[in-house]
């Protein structure tokens, strides 16, 4: 099978493009490349995998992780996601508690905030 070889494309629902837009473009800083015929925006991201962000006005989130970018030093990223206005999730739960904004897993690091429409996204690190 080829799927192991294949980039993603992963889906989310977004209730108003044009604020996800600016989320995703300007605070995130993903490349936008345009919309399909049904108004999705799409973002190409790396290893050619693409994120598409499907107009939905009565979609509810996950109440799980949606997406999660890796990042080779999780710190410098979350510093610069909060200077472009990105607000972090805190966690102190049994078996999840966040150090500034980071939570250790194990053998990885991750951090979590949400998307306009309360996707819940990440970045983590390998360690």
């Amino acid at each position: 099978m080829a799927l192991s070889r294949s980039a993603v494309a992963m889906m989310l629902p977004v209730t108003d493009p044009q604020r996800a837009q600016q989320f995703y473009t300007d605070t995130l800083g993903l490349p936008y490349a345009g919309t399909n015929a049904e108004g999705s925006l799409l973002y190409r991201l790396a290893g050619g995998s693409e994120l598409v962000l499907l107009p939905r006005p009565d979609a509810t989130p996950s109440p799980s992780t949606a997406m999660s970018f890796e990042v080779s030093d999780i710190g410098a990223e979350v510093a610069a996601l909060e200077a472009a206005g990105v607000v972090f999730e805190d966690y102190d739960l049994p078996g999840l508690k966040t150090t500034d904004h980071v939570c250790v897993l194990g053998s990885e690091k991750a951090a979590w905030f949400l998307d306009p429409d309360g996707n819940i996204l990440c970045v983590h690190e390998t360690l």
